[in-house]
């Protein structure tokens, strides 16, 4: 039987009221369930913030882009063509799970009251709707299964409310190149990602509408969205498709450029690196507040039980084996404090990832109420790394007990 986890149990569970220690281990206890419970939440949400941002990033442009090297940085686009080959090659490298081509065309939408500079963004029959589908929030998607290009248009609830449009509604957008040039459209859909950086941009379309415009071939195009299966794979897969396009040259003897959605959004990209930043002050913040009660508390239980330590010490227990007692005891406040930790944390991230009750403004934050991202192999190593570091920072002030000897404690009492 272990004899330092007995008497630790009999401490934890026989504390009475009158102990002075009381107040300091409720404390001590409190403060690590609610360090525990703030953190969580924060990593919950910062976790969950750039899932959005992520998903609402790649949706509209993919992981990774290709492009034609000649490209000017502007939704005004050279055209690319690629051989089946080289896209067979693309789609076939390890980790990709889908590609598709697209067309851009910048245009202002008209109507009697208002007008907006946009993007019309061209798609084929295979463009993966996933995205747009989740997002959609009236009407439905495009139909491109027919041989003549479609004039139906998806676009964003900021724009449908900026130009007073609504679903079923037709308008003209105009194009200005060598002269003006008009198409009419029909809203069939409406979808809405509170990214309204792309929400006031971008309206979908058949993408021969695009190359129509653009006066390309059918078989020219902007470029190459290239969608994967893994996010941190990334910066991987963007150098293995610049290998597979590197040194090659269209028909028309045009060079290919690769960019991943971190190198075309380096803005967003490096607004949620500082995230990451925020997210270990606050960790490193909360297990201070929490080791430092539970330090104070450790002390005091010390002090409290010096008559106890003078006895075990004078009936042969070792530095080490009444250290073991307080250790014991340590854990078990631990252990409370984060049992309740997690239930105050995680109850506050379901409550929300459920209702949304905590709403946030999208012009500011994209998103329209405080996301939540429920990785269990953070909340697991999150747990372990509270209850390690609290362990560590107990044995400094365990060392006190080294300094007691039984013959002061006989002789004082």
């Amino acid at each position: 039987m272990n004899l330092e986890f007995f008497i630790a149990k009999r401490i934890h569970y026989q504390q009475g009221k009158k102990n002075v220690s009381r107040p300091a281990v409720r404390i001590a206890t409190i403060a690590i369930a609610l360090g525990l419970a703030v953190m969580l939440i924060s990593v919950a949400v910062v976790i969950g913030f750039k899932t959005e941002i992520h998903n609402k990033t790649i949706g509209f442009g993919g992981h990774i882009q290709v492009t034609n090297f000649d490209n000017n940085n502007t939704y005004a686009m050279n055209p690319i063509k690629m051989d089946t080959s080289l896209l067979h090659k693309i789609s076939t490298l390890d980790g990709v799970k889908h590609i598709e081509r697209f067309a851009t065309k910048p245009g202002i939408i008209k109507t009697d009251t208002e007008f907006q500079g946009i993007v019309i963004k061209g798609v084929e029959r295979d463009f993966d709707w996933d995205f747009f589908k989740a997002n959609l929030i009236q009407g439905r998607l495009l139909d491109l299964s027919k041989d003549s290009p479609s004039n139906e248009i998806v676009l964003s609830k900021y724009l449908a409310n900026l130009l007073g449009l609504k679903l079923g509604d037709s308008f003209f957008t105009y194009f200005i190149q060598d002269q003006v040039r008009a198409r009419k459209f029909k809203i069939v859909g409406i979808y809405a990602t509170n990214f309204i950086e792309y929400d006031k941009l971008f309206l979908i379309a058949d993408i021969r509408q695009v190359q129509a415009l653009n006066g390309w071939e059918a078989d020219a195009f902007s470029g190459l969205e290239v969608l994967i299966y893994d996010f941190d794979r990334m910066d991987e897969l963007g150098d293995a498709v610049y290998g597979a396009t590197a040194n090659k040259f269209s028909a028309d003897g045009k060079a290919y450029t690769t960019q991943t959605v971190k190198q075309l959004n380096p803005q967003i990209f490096s607004w949620l690196d500082l995230l990451d930043l925020n997210v270990w002050v606050i960790l490193l913040l909360m297990l201070s507040v929490a080791g430092f009660n539970m330090i104070s508390g450790l002390l005091i239980l010390i002090l409290e039980r010096t008559n106890m330590i003078g006895i075990l010490k004078s009936l042969g227990a070792t530095d080490w084996s009444v250290r073991k007692i307080f250790l014991y005891h340590s854990f078990f406040l631990i252990a409370k404090g984060m049992f309740w930790g997690n239930v105050i944390g995680l109850s506050f991230c379901a409550i929300q990832y459920f209702t949304g009750v905590i709403p946030l403004d999208p012009v500011a934050y994209y998103v329209a109420k405080v996301p939540i991202y429920f990785d269990w192999m953070y909340i697991f190593l999150l747990n372990m790394g509270t209850l390690l570091a609290s362990l560590l920072m107990m044995i400094g002030p365990s060392y006190l007990i080294t300094k007691i000897t039984p013959a002061k404690i006989i002789r004082y009492e």
